[in-house]
């Protein structure tokens, strides 16, 4: 059995052949919020489709080059783990263009949420083993390839403040704890988010930039956003007060921030976001500080293949 990638194949094209067997790329980040739990059944489940070959990672910035050594030498990579977990291994998915297996493991696994991949090891690599892949894009900010969202103001302060015991502790809920404290002390600034049109001069304490559907533990960046529609969402809260941020909290779970009098949004396929003092702030990528501003963001279409249940209403890129 092996797995031709979803870039080389035709839409319809079987990517299984029954005389061989598919060699897979296994990683998994034991310290991610379950990466310590007993993986043996979803690994049993893989090895009946798959010659897995493990390799040990110290430190995820090192996922990006471990991938890019098996090149040429396996047919997919499988990683086990968070969201920060996958968004380090992106870089290197991109160049070695391997199909991507994903065993959810971290705290928010918002990436599995907008593919509605299972959040349970087994029936995630059971959809690994059926093959069906599909193309996402992926967003780029400053060189850095992201998943989800990368944010520029308040989701700095969440990721500097949400520990690993806390995230252990407490799970999801640890992001809204965290976000509540970070809220209270949250100032505006001035900036200018150039489009591919126009510079809109804002006061915002926050510009999120999403590719996907889902960020921070299940709050949605925009109601239409898929994770292939080759369009990024900015959205930009410019409230003055702790009390008119929390007033979005329920719109930023659904996804309907485009309807509120504090919330900015904006689709395009490019972004730049400037503060207009000189001081550079720190940016995100899927909860990862990953450079300085000022922020260029862009989009990448079908950037990857992942392997997938079929979005709603379309067919799969590649069937078993």
């Amino acid at each position: 059995m092996a797995v031709t990638p979803a870039s080389a194949a035709p839409p319809g094209t079987p990517t299984r052949e029954h005389h061989t067997r598919t060699r897979a790329l296994l990683l998994v980040n034991r310290k991610a919020r379950r990466g310590k739990d007993d993986l043996s059944a979803a690994l049993d489940r893989l090895r009946a489709d798959f010659d897995l070959t493990e390799s040990r990672v110290e430190r995820p910035s090192q996922l990006s080059e471990v991938v890019r050594q098996h090149r040429g030498r396996v047919d997919a990579v499988i990683i086990g783990g968070g969201d920060g977990t996958l968004t380090m291994a992106a870089d290197g998915l991109v160049d070695a263009q391997l199909p991507l297996g994903i065993l959810p493991l971290g705290t928010a696994n918002d990436l599995a949420r907008t593919l509605e991949l299972p959040l349970d090891p087994v029936a995630a690599a059971d959809v690994i083993a059926a093959g069906r892949q599909r193309r996402i894009d992926l967003g780029v900010v400053n060189g850095t390839h992201f998943f989800n969202v990368a944010t520029v103001g308040l989701g700095v302060g969440v990721t500097r403040r949400l520990s690993r015991e806390r995230k252990g502790r407490w799970g999801v809920l640890a992001y809204l704890l965290t976000a509540a404290r970070v809220v209270t002390r949250a100032r505006p600034f001035a900036a200018d988010i150039r489009t591919e049109t126009e510079t809109i001069r804002v006061r915002t304490v926050q510009v999120t930039v999403g590719n996907g559907r889902h960020f921070g533990g299940g709050l949605t960046v925009d109601q239409s956003a898929t994770i292939d529609d080759g369009l990024l969402h900015l959205v930009s809260l410019e409230a003055e007060t702790w009390w008119q941020l929390v007033g979005l909290l329920p719109a930023m779970w659904r996804g309907t921030q485009r309807q509120q009098r504090h919330a900015r949004t904006l689709t395009g396929r490019e972004f730049e976001v400037r503060p207009v003092k000189k001081h550079k702030k720190k940016v995100t990528a899927d909860g990862e500080v990953s450079s300085r501003t000022p922020a260029v963001f862009r989009i990448v279409p079908r950037a990857l293949a992942v392997f997938a249940p079929p979005p709603p209403d379309a067919e799969s890129e590649s069937t078993h």
